[in-house]
């Protein structure tokens, strides 16, 4: 037979579209020739392939061999069709059976010796391949990632011959077990955090409702302490969000992939750039608001990232997703977060220390604060104050409750929110959240008369009330009170008129 067809999977975001890989031998001068619009690495794989069929001591054919990568359309990058181009050679010209390739899917990049290399975005692949009713052959590195998917049959090989074997039947490849999860890090606990008690009841908050956060105050506060310690209090991730969380990450490495059953935490340094934010790149990758999705972007000294880079912000919050477009190609990277930032009050930090340190101006206060715009205020639902303890308090003040406590607390908040509505209040809509947030006559005089003092826009009052929300679902009222709203309120600390 000297025509050859097999099956892998190209990487576009974290999506993993079929590419078949057929392979035809003719005569005529010897030679490989790869068309489909690969990119240079991928054409870069002849002598690869080549030598790798040739150190497995198998026979490379002195015949013309062309190799389609379909769709033409679809761009391919890196290694990753290395072994299903080996095979189509190696079936096209009889030396394994073809009778077995269409159950297979083939992933996996060739070193000279014929060893299996892992690749990236082993994952959205596996899924992909069992939603076909197909099994995965890849290599041993990728194998247990890519188990992760219950519903592929994944088999890992170490080298090309391996894989050989077991298409003739000789050798059967064992199926790889699904990637063990890390357990949860118990070294960062908020009961290690002293005083402070209304910045704590704020992290209890956003993590019972999934709400966007930001601690300011002066420098040694304990405001980065605290920012850490919110990824302990969420609940673990389903099934479903840990497949969502674990594709993500895939797609951004090769192989290695380590998932924990917490949430991921992400904590960019503030000369990140708005690529290196968001994901991009010629052939776009994901960024840290994508790689934070299920969990907490914690954004440090918020005002010093540069402004444009705090922009970009804006949409992935309302929307909860990225769309990358490049000449290229176009992906769409998955991205709802919980955004958790600190920043000081003003340049010097010092402003409301109490102790007269800060020479700050009001027009350098001013000037520092409208580093943040109105429009992304908007978006963080809690604005809290973290002010320094007096003097004695740091060995006095009580430990306070520890991460698993409140974290137990909050799993059963979570649990009430999704049997009412299915999704966490951060994420409610304007129609849903009139649903279930039905305001009686005061409660509405309280916040049309905050609205007209604050200058809060529709957007804000929508979060003033999600935050309303959730605070009657930790005490287990069903409609939200005037003492609720008026605590809301009291986290809109850095509201002004957009």
């Amino acid at each position: 037979m000297s025509l050859a067809i097999i099956y892998s999977r190209a990487k576009l975001g974290v999506s993993a579209p079929l590419v078949t890989v057929e392979v035809h031998l003719s005569n005529g001068l010897p030679g490989l020739s790869i068309v489909g619009l690969p990119e240079a690495a991928v054409k870069e794989r002849k002598d690869r392939v080549r030598s790798a069929i040739l150190n497995s001591h198998l026979e490379f054919p002195a015949r013309r061999i062309t190799v389609n990568l379909a769709p033409a359309d679809l761009p391919k990058e890196g290694g990753r069709f290395d072994l299903a181009i080996a095979l189509g050679i190696l079936a096209a010209s009889g030396q394994i059976p073809a009778t077995q390739l269409s159950r297979y899917e083939f992933l996996g990049e060739l070193a000279l010796s014929g060893e299996l290399r892992p690749v990236s975005a082993a994952l959205p692949a596996a899924l992909a391949c069992g939603d076909e009713g197909r099994a995965m052959i890849l290599s041993q590195a990728n194998a247990p990632e890519a188990a992760l998917s219950s519903r592929t049959r994944v088999y890992g090989a170490a080298n090309l011959l391996q894989v050989c074997a077991h298409l003739h039947e000789r050798e059967h490849l064992f199926q790889a077990q699904p990637q063990t999860l890390s357990g949860e890090d118990s070294s960062l606990d908020l009961s290690d955090v002293r005083g402070q008690l209304q910045a704590k009841r704020a992290l209890e908050i956003a993590a019972a409702g999934g709400h966007n956060l930001l601690f300011f105050g002066p420098p040694g506060t304990g405001k980065t302490m605290l920012a850490s310690r919110l990824a302990g209090l969420l609940p673990a991730p389903d099934e479903r969000e840990m497949l969502e969380i674990a594709a993500v990450h895939s797609a951004a490495s090769a192989g290695g992939l380590n998932l924990s059953r917490q949430r991921p935490f992400r904590a960019p340094h503030h000369t990140a750039s708005a690529i290196a934010l968001v994901g991009g790149g010629s052939s776009p990758k994901p960024g840290e608001i994508s790689l934070a999705h299920g969990g907490v972007l914690f954004l440090d000294e918020l005002p010093e990232f540069s402004r444009h880079v705090l922009e970009v912000l804006r949409q992935p919050l309302e929307s909860g997703e990225i769309h990358l477009s490049r000449a290229r190609a176009q992906a769409r990277f998955p991205a709802r977060f919980q955004l958790v930032a600190a920043m000081n009050p003003c340049p010097c930090g010092y402003q409301g220390n109490g102790d007269n340190r800060c020479r700050c101006t009001p027009d350098q206060v001013r000037r520092y604060r409208d580093r943040l715009s109105g429009p992304l205020l908007d978006r963080i639902d809690l604005q809290v104050a973290v002010l320094p303890l007096k003097a004695g308090e740091l060995h006095s003040a009580p430990a306070g409750e520890a991460s698993a406590t409140i974290a137990a607390r909050v799993a059963q908040i979570r649990q009430r929110q999704l049997a009412r509505q299915g999704k966490a209040n951060a994420q409610l809509n304007p129609g849903e959240l009139e649903a279930v947030c039905q305001l009686g006559k005061g409660e509405k005089s309280l916040l049309t008369g905050a609205m007209e003092k604050l200058g809060l826009s529709p957007r804000a009052y929508h979060r003033v009330l999600r935050v309303a929300r959730t605070l009657a679902d930790m005490v287990e009222e069903e409609k939200v009170s005037s003492r609720q709203i008026a605590e809301a309120l009291s986290y809109r600390h850095l509201d002004r008129p957009v």
